[in-house]
């Protein structure tokens, strides 16, 4: 089976660079198979760099100007990027969505029973024995239109607590919703009993306290829903705790009140925040630079295992280079520096690279107007109208190699792809953005929300030590896990404010000037 290869028109290296071993017999091989130096545009939805161009950043300015290497993935071979890319289809493809519609679907059909309730209540004795039933009149008209406006409440009532589709699933069930949805089943089957020996078996002919009887239970539905609204809705806003997070990679922290939540709507309200709050996690910037770590692997000790009656020489040649080794390691702190330096040095230049490349590629382009307000154009400058895609892509071709540079040189090429960077330019050109607004997004690392999909779900992990339906207390620790970093939670009470009165005089306020022989007044 003939290996395919895909070709990447963004991988350009100089031959000037210090490439691997390894590298270099990859690059011989494929110029071995294939001599012309064709570039193939990257396939739409393929990150904008390979994965030789996340190592490392030890090329220097013009490593694109002399050679081009063509890069391939055999379709036996399975890579670190293909890993990743199959655990967040599979992620993505969770079964979330049946446990998520439980809870909702569990209490729309017991709100439906209980709405339909009073309403039975009222239609089975006119069904079963009508001819027997005393007449009403107006007080019976009267409980039919209270009873209905009463109905249309509870029903807004209900969609708007019970039926809204949750954004999380939680691992145990939420007590309050629990709580409150066994009391109205409680309370609905016990009328339904009341009812069925009361009303239905002796065949009641008093059809106004029929009546006065379903518009009780339409009262007691209404003060449960008033119940709920301040369990569900009111008691947590008020806020009594301070939460700490901290990403464990890269020690990101930020700090949030909360009211009395349990454990799970608690990591809850914390996810919410951290998607909105944090920058996305970038693992390429967690690595220290690759000369400081080569040179601490080669920082190893040797000794001398000769006899007993060795030279003195020997014992001196071996703790010079133990001191060596030691004064290198004390050393690493400056390399440290420098290095830091250096790359902060990098993005600068490469980043003023980019600016100017979009400033310059922007003035190529510019609104068309309507034909009546534009003049014509000349032949030899024929003018052509583009769609807002075709702009893009025209505009796209000179400013993709300092792009290129800048997402490398940043560690952002694993968010931002071809396709990406195209539907974002055409964006900003359909709603006639400067620059400026388009760079926003790659110049200022945004929010962890702005690089996922919003659409589809994200698995969490929630470690505590106590029952996560516990409620919050001071002192407690839970942890959020991901499978390359977590977010631990810290929980602190708020202290409690005494506040002191003390009443200030308005004809308090006098002064007196102090003189003295030296004052100029």
């Amino acid at each position: 089976m003939d290996n395919e290869s895909t070709y990447s028109g963004y991988s350009y290296k100089s031959s000037h660079s210090r490439s691997s071993r390894k590298h270099r017999e990859r690059r011989d091989r494929h110029r071995s198979k294939s001599r012309d130096k064709s570039v193939v545009i990257q396939a739409p939805g393929e990150p904008l760099l390979d994965t030789e161009s996340t190592r490392g950043d030890d090329r220097d300015d013009n490593w694109g100007e002399t050679t081009t290497v063509v890069t391939g993935t055999s379709v036996d071979s399975v890579s670190n990027e293909d890993l990743t890319r199959i655990t967040k289809d599979l992620e993505d493809t969770s079964p979330l969505q049946c446990r998520r519609y439980v809870s909702p679907a569990l209490g729309a059909v017991l709100g439906l029973f209980s709405l339909v309730t009073p309403l039975a209540f009222l239609a089975l004795p006119q069904l079963l024995w009508r001819d027997e039933l005393e007449p009403c009149g107006t007080p019976c008209e009267g409980l039919y239109i209270s009873l209905a406006f009463k109905l249309l409440i509870l029903l807004i009532s209900t969609w708007a607590l019970f039926l809204r589709p949750p954004r999380a699933s939680l691992p145990r069930f939420f007590v309050f919703r629990c709580l409150l949805l066994a009391l109205v089943f409680l309370f609905v089957a016990s009328y339904w009993l009341f009812y069925g020996v009361r009303v239905l078996e002796p065949k009641e002919t008093d059809y106004r306290g029929i009546v006065g009887y379903a518009a009780s239970l339409v009262d007691a539905l209404l003060f449960i829903q008033y119940l709920a609204l301040v369990l569900l809705e009111v008691r947590h806003l008020q806020p009594a705790f301070c939460l700490k997070v901290v990403r464990t990679t890269d020690g990101v922290s930020r700090f949030y009140n909360v009211g009395h939540l349990s454990i799970q709507r608690a990591a809850v309200w914390v996810l919410d925040q951290y998607y909105t709050d944090f920058p996305v996690h970038n693992p390429a910037l967690l690595n220290l630079p690759k000369s400081i770590l080569t040179k601490k692997l080669s920082a190893f000790k040797v000794y001398s295992l000769g006899e007993e009656n060795g030279t003195n020489n020997s014992s001196g040649q071996s703790r010079a280079m133990i001191a060596a080794a030691a004064r290198r390691r004390d050393n690493s702190h400056n390399e440290f520096y420098y290095e830091e330096a250096e790359v902060e040095r990098r993005v600068r230049k490469r980043k003023a690279r980019l600016v100017v490349a979009v400033e310059e590629a922007f003035t190529h382009i510019k609104r068309h107007q309507d034909a009546a307000d534009t003049p014509t154009s000349s032949p030899k400058h024929p003018r052509e109208v583009m769609e807002p895609r075709e702009a893009a892509q025209a505009i796209f071709a000179p400013m993709a190699r300092a792009m290129q540079k800048y997402l490398r040189a940043t560690r952002q090429q694993s968010y931002h792809t071809m396709e990406s960077i195209i539907n974002h330019l055409q964006f900003c050109v359909t709603h006639n953005m400067t620059p400026k607004a388009f760079l926003e997004r790659y110049l200022v690392l945004g929010p962890t929300l702005q690089y996922v999909d919003s659409g589809s779900g994200r698995q969490w992990t929630l470690l505590s030590e106590e029952a996560v339906t516990a409620p919050l207390r001071r002192g407690q620790v839970f942890s959020l896990k991901r499978p390359d970093f977590s977010l631990v939670v810290t929980v602190t009470s708020l202290p409690l404010l005494r506040l002191s009165e003390e009443f200030v005089d308005p004809k308090s306020h006098k002064f007196v000037m102090k003189l003295q022989s030296e004052t100029s007044v």
